[in-house]
């Protein structure tokens, strides 16, 4: 009677822990369900038109139109991209030249209209790019005015952050000199101090963290650092590794249109590295 009541007893705990495990389970699940996506990118694919023949006046047009010549091809520029952006975290787009990176933000800006799959964003979402959004015969200020009204801010609005942002982008000489006339790092520091000053959601860096000098990319990194902690979250691409290892907490790495791999940033960096250094073998 002992023996049978301490195995009684020994199995009855053994039920408990399960459903104690399949509880917890179940809570992990339910709270993983109700996290804030910013971005979710299921089976994203894009295709770009190409015609296979050159067609430079409206004669030539019109004689290959009648003669039925000039077929259209598709380009696949993404294939099958999936991925997810919480709340307050970042993700790094890595991958070489002509990968899908840059046309993957515009995808997520609303730029573009992914030709299948489905993409879902949150908030706001500001693509940072080079020269993006500026009126290249305007100067710095009207240029901060244009683009608050771009991203529906009132004029009175940008006006009190106008001094800040001039500030972070070191114009203070140059504010009255048309855009036109501002070398690549002056026109994406005023992009940069535009974008952050506003503060986002979900922040687009294509590549601008690489332009200026090495006390400018010190600062925004620490900007960057700074408004992650305020919860703000960042798409960035880049082919500066170590960059996107410190500040993204998972990686996308794309291929030939293809998602290579997508996960840890440590990780996915790591692999791509070692890819790279194949290549250069190779050649």
């Amino acid at each position: 009677m002992a023996e049978e009541s301490k195995n009684e007893i020994v199995q009855g705990k053994s039920i408990t822990n399960e459903n104690s495990d399949k509880s917890s389970s179940e809570e992990n699940l339910e709270q993983s369900q109700n996290q804030e996506f910013l971005v979710e990118a299921e089976n994203v694919g894009m295709q770009f038109k190409v015609r296979e023949t050159k067609v430079d006046t409206l004669k030539e047009r019109v004689v290959q139109f009648f003669k039925r010549k000039n077929k259209k091809k598709f380009l696949t520029v993404l294939e099958d991209v999936s991925f997810k952006i919480k709340k307050g975290e970042s993700l790094g787009v890595i991958g070489h030249n002509g990968a899908g990176k840059s046309t993957l933000l515009k995808i997520v800006a609303g730029i573009f209209k992914p030709t299948s799959g489905k993409i879902k964003t949150k908030g706001e979402v500001i693509l940072l790019n080079l020269g993006a959004g500026f009126d290249m015969e305007a100067n710095a200020i009207e240029n901060i005015y244009l683009n608050g009204a771009i991203l529906g801010f009132s004029r009175k609005h940008m006006k009190e952050k106008i001094n800040s942002i001039i500030e972070f982008a070191e114009l203070q000489d140059f504010v009255q000199m048309p855009l036109k006339n501002y070398s690549s790092g002056m026109i994406s520091r005023l992009g940069f101090a535009i974008a952050i000053d506003i503060k986002p959601d979900l922040l687009l860096v294509d590549e601008v963290l690489s332009v200026g000098d090495a006390n400018f990319q010190k600062k925004s990194m620490e900007k960057i650092q700074e408004l992650k902690q305020r919860g703000v979250s960042f798409m960035y691409v880049s082919h500066n590794i170590a960059s996107v290892q410190k500040l993204c907490e998972n990686a996308l790495w794309i291929e030939n249109s293809k998602v290579m791999e997508y996960g840890k940033s440590n990780t996915v960096c790591k692999h791509y590295t070692e890819y790279c250094e194949k290549l250069n073998k190779k050649q």
